[in-house]
Protein backbone atom coordinates (compact mmCIF):
# COMPACT_ATOMS: atom_id res chain seq x y z
CA UNK A 1 0.00 0.00 0.00
CA UNK A 2 1.45 3.59 -0.36
CA UNK A 3 2.34 6.15 1.55
CA UNK A 4 -0.26 8.58 1.22
CA UNK A 5 -3.20 5.56 0.60
CA UNK A 6 -1.86 4.76 4.69
CA UNK A 7 -2.17 7.68 5.67
CA UNK A 8 -5.18 8.73 4.01
CA UNK A 9 -6.78 5.20 5.63
CA UNK A 10 -5.05 6.28 9.18
CA UNK A 11 -6.57 9.66 9.16
CA UNK A 12 -10.33 8.41 8.68
CA UNK A 13 -11.89 8.62 12.17
CA UNK A 14 -10.20 12.54 12.30
CA UNK A 15 -11.43 13.24 8.56
CA UNK A 16 -14.74 11.72 9.30
CA UNK A 17 -15.38 13.54 12.30
CA UNK A 18 -13.55 17.33 11.07
CA UNK A 19 -13.43 17.55 7.71
CA UNK A 20 -17.44 15.75 7.19
CA UNK A 21 -18.54 18.69 10.45
CA UNK A 22 -17.23 21.33 8.03
CA UNK A 23 -19.08 19.72 5.02
CA UNK A 24 -22.22 20.29 6.66
CA UNK A 25 -21.95 23.87 8.14
CA UNK A 26 -21.00 24.73 4.38
CA UNK A 27 -24.18 22.37 2.99
CA UNK A 28 -26.44 24.96 1.47
CA UNK A 29 -25.01 28.23 1.88
CA UNK A 30 -24.55 30.58 -0.80
CA UNK A 31 -22.60 33.06 1.52
CA UNK A 32 -19.99 32.56 3.97
CA UNK A 33 -21.55 33.99 7.18
CA UNK A 34 -20.70 34.77 10.44
CA UNK A 35 -22.49 32.04 11.59
CA UNK A 36 -20.33 29.50 9.72
CA UNK A 37 -16.77 30.89 11.15
CA UNK A 38 -18.09 30.20 14.41
CA UNK A 39 -19.35 26.29 13.39
CA UNK A 40 -15.72 25.85 11.66
CA UNK A 41 -14.27 27.64 15.32
CA UNK A 42 -16.39 24.49 17.46
CA UNK A 43 -15.36 21.88 14.83
CA UNK A 44 -11.68 22.43 14.98
CA UNK A 45 -12.09 22.46 18.61
CA UNK A 46 -13.71 19.77 19.18
CA UNK A 47 -11.17 17.82 16.99
CA UNK A 48 -8.43 18.65 19.84
CA UNK A 49 -7.02 21.53 17.51
CA UNK A 50 -6.75 23.23 20.31
CA UNK A 51 -8.33 27.07 21.08
CA UNK A 52 -5.74 29.33 19.98
CA UNK A 53 -5.25 27.62 17.00
CA UNK A 54 -8.85 26.96 15.72
CA UNK A 55 -8.89 31.12 16.44
CA UNK A 56 -6.03 31.73 14.53
CA UNK A 57 -7.39 29.30 11.69
CA UNK A 58 -10.87 31.18 11.79
CA UNK A 59 -9.12 34.63 11.18
CA UNK A 60 -6.88 33.38 8.69
CA UNK A 61 -9.94 32.37 6.53
CA UNK A 62 -11.86 34.88 7.02
CA UNK A 63 -9.22 37.23 5.63
CA UNK A 64 -8.37 34.90 2.39
CA UNK A 65 -12.19 34.60 1.73
CA UNK A 66 -12.53 38.44 1.81
CA UNK A 67 -9.68 39.17 -0.11
CA UNK A 68 -10.00 36.42 -2.76
CA UNK A 69 -14.03 36.98 -2.45
CA UNK A 70 -14.81 33.22 -2.41
CA UNK A 71 -18.36 32.00 -2.15
CA UNK A 72 -18.10 28.04 -3.55
CA UNK A 73 -17.81 25.56 -0.44
CA UNK A 74 -15.03 23.66 -1.98
CA UNK A 75 -12.74 26.91 -3.32
CA UNK A 76 -13.47 27.44 1.19
CA UNK A 77 -12.65 23.81 2.15
CA UNK A 78 -8.98 24.62 -0.24
CA UNK A 79 -8.51 27.18 1.52
CA UNK A 80 -8.71 25.66 5.11
CA UNK A 81 -6.58 22.95 3.68
CA UNK A 82 -3.76 25.78 2.40
CA UNK A 83 -3.70 27.29 5.96
CA UNK A 84 -3.51 23.76 8.43
CA UNK A 85 -0.72 22.92 5.90
CA UNK A 86 1.09 26.05 6.09
CA UNK A 87 0.72 26.01 10.23
CA UNK A 88 2.17 22.22 10.40
CA UNK A 89 5.12 22.99 7.70
CA UNK A 90 8.64 23.63 9.43
CA UNK A 91 10.79 21.59 11.07
CA UNK A 92 9.90 18.22 10.04
CA UNK A 93 12.39 16.84 8.52
CA UNK A 94 15.01 14.67 10.33
CA UNK A 95 18.55 14.98 9.33
CA UNK A 96 20.55 12.30 10.43
CA UNK A 97 23.71 12.93 8.55
CA UNK A 98 26.85 12.39 11.08
CA UNK A 99 28.08 8.91 11.55
CA UNK A 100 27.15 7.96 13.53
CA UNK A 101 24.11 9.94 14.65
CA UNK A 102 21.69 9.69 17.74
CA UNK A 103 18.16 9.73 18.59
CA UNK A 104 16.75 9.62 22.64
CA UNK A 105 13.40 8.62 22.78
CA UNK A 106 11.16 9.90 26.04
CA UNK A 107 7.81 9.69 26.69
CA UNK A 108 5.53 8.13 29.38
CA UNK A 109 4.50 4.41 29.55
CA UNK A 110 1.81 3.51 27.21
CA UNK A 111 2.15 5.86 24.73
CA UNK A 112 3.66 3.42 21.93
CA UNK A 113 7.55 4.61 22.82
CA UNK A 114 9.05 1.40 22.51
CA UNK A 115 7.16 0.45 19.40
CA UNK A 116 7.70 3.34 17.60
CA UNK A 117 11.47 2.91 18.47
CA UNK A 118 11.28 -0.78 16.74
CA UNK A 119 9.09 1.31 13.91
CA UNK A 120 11.78 3.93 13.23
CA UNK A 121 14.70 1.34 13.75
CA UNK A 122 13.19 -0.84 10.75
CA UNK A 123 12.14 2.10 8.39
CA UNK A 124 16.07 3.49 8.92
CA UNK A 125 17.28 -0.28 8.40
CA UNK A 126 14.98 0.08 5.50
CA UNK A 127 16.73 2.63 3.86
CA UNK A 128 20.09 1.23 4.29
CA UNK A 129 21.53 2.26 7.32
CA UNK A 130 22.55 0.44 9.89
CA UNK A 131 21.42 1.05 13.69
CA UNK A 132 21.68 -0.21 17.28
CA UNK A 133 19.24 0.06 19.94
CA UNK A 134 20.03 1.18 23.79
CA UNK A 135 17.92 0.06 26.11
CA UNK A 136 18.18 2.84 28.68
CA UNK A 137 14.57 2.82 29.90
CA UNK A 138 15.69 0.74 32.90
CA UNK A 139 13.47 1.26 35.79
CA UNK A 140 10.25 -1.08 34.00
CA UNK A 141 11.84 -4.70 32.83
CA UNK A 142 8.94 -4.67 30.35
CA UNK A 143 10.12 -1.99 28.56
CA UNK A 144 13.88 -3.80 28.25
CA UNK A 145 12.19 -7.05 26.94
CA UNK A 146 10.08 -5.07 24.69
CA UNK A 147 12.56 -3.46 23.06
CA UNK A 148 14.64 -6.62 22.79
CA UNK A 149 11.48 -7.84 21.06
CA UNK A 150 11.18 -5.31 18.60
CA UNK A 151 14.96 -5.55 17.94
CA UNK A 152 14.93 -8.89 16.70
CA UNK A 153 11.78 -7.87 14.61
CA UNK A 154 14.03 -5.33 12.79
CA UNK A 155 16.67 -6.97 12.56
CA UNK A 156 18.78 -4.61 14.49
CA UNK A 157 21.46 -4.83 17.21
CA UNK A 158 20.63 -3.95 20.98
CA UNK A 159 22.76 -3.23 23.79
CA UNK A 160 20.81 -3.72 27.55
CA UNK A 161 21.24 -3.48 30.80
CA UNK A 162 19.45 -5.46 33.97
CA UNK A 163 16.45 -4.10 34.98
CA UNK A 164 17.41 -0.64 37.59
CA UNK A 165 20.64 0.29 35.68
CA UNK A 166 21.88 3.41 35.51
CA UNK A 167 20.38 4.57 32.11
CA UNK A 168 23.48 6.93 31.03
CA UNK A 169 25.70 3.96 31.32
CA UNK A 170 23.53 2.37 29.01
CA UNK A 171 23.48 5.15 26.65
CA UNK A 172 27.47 5.27 27.18
CA UNK A 173 27.28 1.26 26.29
CA UNK A 174 25.27 1.81 23.15
CA UNK A 175 27.25 4.77 21.52
CA UNK A 176 30.66 2.55 22.24
CA UNK A 177 28.85 -0.32 20.97
CA UNK A 178 27.74 2.33 17.73
CA UNK A 179 31.00 3.17 17.23
CA UNK A 180 32.59 -0.47 17.20
CA UNK A 181 30.37 -1.31 14.80
CA UNK A 182 30.21 1.64 12.61
CA UNK A 183 26.25 2.04 12.90
CA UNK A 184 24.86 4.92 10.93
CA UNK A 185 21.95 5.53 13.77
CA UNK A 186 21.94 5.10 17.64
CA UNK A 187 18.19 5.11 19.17
CA UNK A 188 18.32 4.79 23.03
CA UNK A 189 14.95 4.52 24.71
CA UNK A 190 14.99 6.41 27.83
CA UNK A 191 12.94 8.11 30.61
CA UNK A 192 9.20 6.10 30.66
CA UNK A 193 7.94 8.02 33.48
CA UNK A 194 6.86 11.77 34.55
CA UNK A 195 6.03 12.09 37.83
CA UNK A 196 9.00 13.24 39.49
CA UNK A 197 10.63 15.84 37.49
CA UNK A 198 13.38 15.82 39.28
CA UNK A 199 14.81 12.69 39.00
CA UNK A 200 14.34 13.04 35.54
CA UNK A 201 15.55 16.09 34.75
CA UNK A 202 19.39 15.05 36.32
CA UNK A 203 18.26 11.52 34.58
CA UNK A 204 18.32 13.49 31.12
CA UNK A 205 21.51 15.76 32.14
CA UNK A 206 23.75 12.82 32.62
CA UNK A 207 22.82 10.98 29.20
CA UNK A 208 23.37 14.19 27.62
CA UNK A 209 26.70 14.65 29.25
CA UNK A 210 27.53 11.14 28.15
CA UNK A 211 26.39 12.25 24.44
CA UNK A 212 28.25 15.73 24.56
CA UNK A 213 31.14 13.99 25.62
CA UNK A 214 31.01 10.71 23.36
CA UNK A 215 29.56 12.46 20.10
CA UNK A 216 30.40 16.19 20.39
CA UNK A 217 29.65 16.58 16.88
CA UNK A 218 26.80 14.01 16.08
CA UNK A 219 23.69 14.84 15.17
CA UNK A 220 21.12 14.75 17.78
CA UNK A 221 17.23 14.56 17.57
CA UNK A 222 15.36 14.09 21.14
CA UNK A 223 12.05 12.58 20.33
CA UNK A 224 8.98 13.04 22.32
CA UNK A 225 6.41 10.10 21.93
CA UNK A 226 2.37 11.30 22.78
CA UNK A 227 -0.25 9.22 21.94
CA UNK A 228 -3.39 11.35 19.97
CA UNK A 229 -5.91 9.32 21.61
CA UNK A 230 -5.44 11.02 24.50
CA UNK A 231 -6.16 14.77 22.28
CA UNK A 232 -5.53 17.58 24.97
CA UNK A 233 -3.95 15.36 27.63
CA UNK A 234 -1.14 15.18 25.08
CA UNK A 235 -0.58 18.42 24.53
CA UNK A 236 -0.57 18.86 28.46
CA UNK A 237 2.25 16.24 28.48
CA UNK A 238 4.23 17.53 25.84
CA UNK A 239 4.34 20.91 28.10
CA UNK A 240 5.45 19.20 30.89
CA UNK A 241 7.96 17.35 29.24
CA UNK A 242 9.43 20.52 27.34
CA UNK A 243 9.94 21.84 30.36
CA UNK A 244 12.48 19.18 31.63
CA UNK A 245 13.93 18.21 27.91
CA UNK A 246 15.45 19.68 24.89
CA UNK A 247 13.00 18.40 23.16
CA UNK A 248 13.30 19.08 19.04
CA UNK A 249 9.93 16.40 17.29
CA UNK A 250 7.14 14.99 18.40
CA UNK A 251 6.49 11.06 17.18
CA UNK A 252 2.33 11.02 17.47
CA UNK A 253 1.24 7.74 18.10
CA UNK A 254 -2.61 5.82 17.25
CA UNK A 255 -3.57 8.51 15.12
CA UNK A 256 -5.69 6.12 12.89
CA UNK A 257 -7.34 4.79 16.31
CA UNK A 258 -9.05 8.39 16.77
CA UNK A 259 -11.24 11.24 15.99
CA UNK A 260 -8.77 13.46 17.54
CA UNK A 261 -6.09 13.47 15.00
CA UNK A 262 -6.49 17.83 15.09
CA UNK A 263 -4.15 17.77 18.21
CA UNK A 264 -1.12 17.84 15.96
CA UNK A 265 -2.09 21.47 14.78
CA UNK A 266 -2.43 22.26 18.79
CA UNK A 267 1.50 20.55 19.18
CA UNK A 268 2.88 22.12 16.77
CA UNK A 269 1.07 25.98 16.64
CA UNK A 270 0.66 26.27 20.44
CA UNK A 271 4.23 24.29 21.75
CA UNK A 272 6.25 25.74 18.14
CA UNK A 273 7.10 22.01 18.43
CA UNK A 274 7.52 20.02 15.32
CA UNK A 275 5.44 16.60 14.65
CA UNK A 276 8.69 14.00 13.03
CA UNK A 277 6.70 10.80 12.77
CA UNK A 278 3.29 9.64 13.14
CA UNK A 279 1.61 6.45 13.78
CA UNK A 280 -0.98 5.39 11.39
CA UNK A 281 -1.24 1.47 11.65
CA UNK A 282 -0.10 -1.39 14.08
CA UNK A 283 2.26 -3.16 11.19
CA UNK A 284 6.05 -2.41 11.75
CA UNK A 285 5.92 -0.30 8.55
CA UNK A 286 3.09 2.15 9.93
CA UNK A 287 5.39 4.24 11.60
CA UNK A 288 5.65 7.56 8.75
CA UNK A 289 7.87 10.37 8.54
CA UNK A 290 5.03 13.59 8.85
CA UNK A 291 5.35 15.84 5.77
CA UNK A 292 2.60 18.74 6.19
CA UNK A 293 1.24 18.96 3.13
CA UNK A 294 0.29 14.95 2.71
CA UNK A 295 -1.20 15.10 5.84
CA UNK A 296 -3.49 18.00 5.40
CA UNK A 297 -4.45 16.72 2.07
CA UNK A 298 -5.16 13.58 4.00
CA UNK A 299 -7.34 15.24 6.53
CA UNK A 300 -9.41 16.99 3.90
CA UNK A 301 -9.39 14.26 0.94
CA UNK A 302 -13.40 14.13 -0.42
CA UNK A 303 -14.75 10.68 -0.59
CA UNK A 304 -14.94 8.97 -3.92
CA UNK A 305 -17.69 7.28 -5.19
CA UNK A 306 -17.44 3.34 -4.58
CA UNK A 307 -14.37 4.20 -1.82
Amino acid sequence: MGLFKKLNLGLKKTRDNMSGAINAALYGKNEIDDEFYEDLEEILVMADVGVNTAEEIVLKLKDVVFKKNLHRAKDVKKEIKAIVADILKGGEEVDMITIPSIILVIGVNGVGKTTSIGKMAAMFKDEGKKVILGAADTFRAAAIDQLEIWAERAGVDIVKHKEGADPAAVVFDTISAGKARNADIIICDTAGRLHNKKNLMEELAKIYRVIDRQLPYADREILLVLDATTGQNAVNQAKEFKEIAEITGIILTKLDGTAKGGVVLAIKNDLKVPVKFIGVGEGIDDLRPFNAEDFAEALFEEEKDGE
